[in-house]
């Protein structure tokens, strides 16, 4: 039964050009743009997925069906690529994003503090101000979520780390 109400569940997937790199969003829920939503449907909540390497957002659509699911499909979830490592097809459109004020020129875009400032771009471009965020990260995507608190204390969020524990007990 679980699974039936998982493939119910849609999954939208748009490309936006998030400091100047195409970037993969996948979004169970509401994907229409949070920011400029007037109407008073606007979710309360956003839960954000930071994927660990290789930053392959579609490995995380079971795991993001499953949360929209058992929040009874009353908050959004999101799940971003890493900067540059997922290409928009052929012919699929790119939006574009406003520029985060608070940016500063991302010098290496693909390093470990350009990833973090793209997310923050992103988080601060594309999500209101006053929504609250659930930030899951896995493996890297856990130190990403930390950076982005220390750097944007500002964004309304919490952060849940999804590790892999070693099932390998008293090993040394």
């Amino acid at each position: 039964m679980d699974s039936e109400i998982k493939e119910e569940i849609p999954v939208h997937e748009e490309f936006i050009l998030c400091c100047g790199v195409e970037t993969q969003v996948l979004k169970c829920g509401p994907w229409t743009d949070l920011i400029n939503n007037q109407r008073g449907t606007r979710p309360k909540l956003l839960i954000f997925i930071i994927p660990g390497n290789p930053g392959f957002s579609a490995f995380y659509v079971p795991f993001a069906k499953a949360l929209y699911s058992a929040t009874k499909r009353r908050f959004p979830v999101w799940i971003i690529s890493h900067a540059g490592h997922v290409l928009a097809p052929r012919g699929k459109k790119i939006l574009t994003t406003s520029e985060d004020p608070n940016a500063e020129e991302v010098k290496d875009i693909y390093g470990l503090r350009g990833q973090v400032e793209h997310k923050l771009a992103f988080l601060r471009t594309q999500v209101p101000k006053e929504m609250k965020l659930v930030i899951i990260g896995h493996s890297i995507g856990s130190y990403f979520s930390l950076e982005i608190l220390k750097h944007a204390p500002e964004l309304p969020a919490r952060i849940l780390e999804w590790v892999a524990i070693s099932s390998s007990r008293g090993s040394s």
